[in-house]
């Protein structure tokens, strides 16, 4: 065997120092600093220059012992039995060796009958019950002594106080895994961020850093719970002969236990279950990291036995890691179908969640902000199943001094419209919605929908096809399409094609109202629309207003001001609006009625079926009119229209004693104020 040389010994002391680190800022800070993952190559790696050179062994190395001592800040518990830590498979060979060295051991040729259970990711704690009563709690802390967190324990609705049942023995230790389940991680967060405190990275260290809290009452506002996963009594005659089912006993007193677990005869089966529980991973409420495979046979447990820091009777075989550690290279925008223009953070490539990840999504400047990420940075990187990566956390001690921040372009990336980010909003958005090709397909179907240009035959379906083949790129282009361009795509005949370019030839001349909505101005919706159209007449007039002028349209505040003006100020916005009149589209101008209208101010409610119109176009007179047409009958309501079966909204209008007017009388109303026959 070779002697250490320098360069093996400085090594060993650099991995020792890291490990040690590591494991005070996990179980004493709960502030962890790199990945499980990573955690565990170096840990590995420790133990191989150890094996491979013994004169380096020393009884402070972190290969011999659990963790780190406990924080100061509770008081200190000996735990009757160490509560070591479990040895790692990750790979089926390695699981298979493991299975080899029991059978070995026990000079068996049979299959051994393991215990499957799912490895949760919390906080390992130990529970002692004296008479069936919670007497003290305790973290795992170095695996020989923890905290005492009785207090906090107490305030989990899922441990019990006192156990259930007439076979409790005197004295119990009970041990298992405190959590957060995804939820109320989730929830949690929100809560803390609304609060504009510091969240946590995940439900792990949720989970650690809530049951150490100081004060038990904040502790019991956590959603944390409890799985028990072992069983100790002082005398052993008491436990049943199987792992497995001293588990069951322990769910008779009132304990929670994983419902996945279950047993496993030999090591296929083990590889079995392990593949069939990562596959419900993600369907799963709470995080798990891996399985842990135990011999169920408490007898052949403890002919086993241990080495230092694990039993040699059970294996925790990790699944593929969901969070590891990078660095940004750089930041990129890109442009969602709506316009979002989203920050994405470009990485050195790095396995996670099973694939190779080089992409991350930042969502926001918001979140850029909140994470304080900048390119060059050392950041955590989580993916989960088949959701997006995304940067986590940033290890701000790895943060090299030529480190970037990142900066909102002004620019939309794919067009070179203007980027515009409304105070208060956490999106910023490219604003030539007509014209930027990352936001074509849904401008389109946004133009043609019904309460739009109402372009009857154009679905998603076709605008995909029409844009994928180059046919259109702008709504412009629409109108300049031919049957022959639409004969032969897929599913599209002559009738079909000729339905299609006639409904699109019928939408050249719409009311202003619809055209306007049909431009996807941001925030200008049915309602707004109209109200514009109605004040001022033509776009013309609306295109060349400023935001103060715009402002005495009812319901257009300065936010939607601001997006009018904007989409109009761009040029590429307005090539459109010359390519669209080049093609034959008209918009009729408004009447503006000078003074109040004769509805101003009253909300009437449509209910029924008309025969003589339809009900959009009955709405659409009476807004002219100056009425609020509403879905609902109250009080405030100043008339009812009720056609053909007419329902419930008519029998309230009733009792509400609100006047109610039928098809003719509508009729004969809108003849009143200058409607003719529809």
């Amino acid at each position: 065997m070779s002697k250490a040389t320098p360069d093996v010994i400085q090594r060993v002391e650099e991995l020792r120092s890291a490990v040690d680190d590591h494991n005070y800022r996990y179980y004493v800070l709960d502030d962890p600093q790199v990945p499980d993952s990573e955690y565990d190559r170096l840990f590995r790696e420790l133990q191989k220059l150890e094996a491979e050179y013994p004169e380096l062994a020393s009884d402070d190395s972190p290969t011999r012992r659990v963790g780190s001592s406990a924080e100061t800040s509770f008081e200190e518990v000996v735990h009757r039995l160490p509560m070591l830590s479990l040895d790692n498979a990750f790979s089926e060979e390695e699981l298979r060796d493991f299975d080899r060295r029991i059978r070995d051991r026990l000079g068996s040729g049979d299959d051994i009958e393991y215990v499957c259970e799912p490895k949760l990711d919390g906080l390992a704690v130990s529970l002692h019950y004296e008479n069936g009563s919670l007497t003290v709690a305790a973290t795992r802390g170095d695996g020989y002594s923890g905290e005492d967190i009785t207090a906090n324990i107490r305030t989990i609705p899922s441990v019990p106080l006192k156990l259930r049942g007439k076979d409790v023995p005197e004295l119990v230790e009970v041990r298992g895994e405190v959590y957060m389940p995804k939820a109320g991680f989730e929830k949690l967060n929100r809560r803390l961020a609304d609060q504009g405190e510091k969240t946590f990275v995940n439900p792990r260290n949720a989970a650690a850093g809530s049951l150490r809290q100081k004060k038990s009452t904040v502790t019991a506002r956590r959603p944390l719970e409890m799985c028990a996963y072992s069983v100790a009594v002082t005398d052993e005659s008491q436990l049943p002969e199987t792992h497995f089912d001293g588990l069951q006993m322990v769910k008779r007193w009132g304990f929670r236990i994983n419902p996945e677990m279950r047993k496993a005869k030999g090591v296929e089966e083990c590889l079995t279950a392990y593949n069939q529980l990562m596959e419900k991973r993600e369907s799963l409420p709470y995080e798990i990291d891996g399985i842990v495979f135990k011999v169920n046979r408490l007898s052949l447990q403890q002919r086993l036995g241990f080495v230092s820091r694990a039993p040699r009777w059970a294996i925790a075989q990790k699944f593929p890691a969901q969070e590891e550690l990078t660095v940004i290279e750089d930041v990129e925008f890109q442009v969602g179908r709506t316009g979002a223009v989203t920050p994405v953070a470009r990485l050195k490539p790095v396995f996670v969640g099973g694939v190779t990840v080089s992409n991350a999504t930042l969502h926001n400047m918001d979140e850029i902000r909140r994470l304080d990420v900048r390119i060059g940075d050392t950041v955590f990187i989580r993916r989960a199943g088949d959701v997006i990566p995304q940067v986590v956390k940033v290890v701000t001690e790895k943060r090299p001094d030529d480190a970037r921040a990142v900066e909102l372009p002004e620019k939309c990336p794919v067009c070179d419209s203007d980027v515009v980010q409304i105070e208060g909003e956490a999106v910023a958005r490219c604003s030539g919605g007509l014209f930027c090709p990352a936001q074509r397909k849904e401008a389109i179907r946004h133009y043609a929908s019904r309460k739009a240009m109402d372009i009857e035959g154009l679905g998603d379906k076709w605008i995909d096809i029409l844009v994928d083949r180059g046919l259109v790129e702008t709504v412009a282009d629409l109108y300049h399409l031919k049957k022959d361009d639409l004969t032969g795509l897929e599913r599209m005949g002559e009738k079909s094609a000729s339905n299609l370019v006639g409904a699109i030839d019928n939408a050249r001349n719409p009311v202003l109202w619809r055209f306007l909505y049909a431009l996807g101005i941001r925030e200008v919706g049915e309602a707004t629309a109209k109200g514009l159209a109605a004040h001022f007449g033509t776009l013309e007039a609306i295109a060349g207003a400023d935001e103060e002028a715009l402002q005495t349209v009812p319901d257009v505040g300065p936010i939607v001001a601001g997006h009018i003006r904007s989409f109009f100020d761009q040029s590429h916005n307005k090539e459109t609006l010359d390519a669209l009149r080049q093609a034959g589209v008209v918009w009729q101008e408004e009447e503006i009625v000078e003074g109040e209208k004769p509805l101003q101010g009253q909300t009437w409610v449509l209910t029924g079926a008309l025969s003589a119109m339809t009900r959009d176009e009955a709405k659409e007179r009476l807004e002219q009119l100056g009425a609020k047409v509403a879905g609902s009958v109250s009080k405030k309501t100043a008339c009812v229209v009720a056609g053909e079966a007419a329902g419930s909204k008519l029998a309230k209008a009733e009792q509400l004693e609100i006047p109610v007017l039928d098809e003719a009388g509508l009729l004969d109303f809108l003849k009143q104020h200058g409607f003719g026959a529809p």
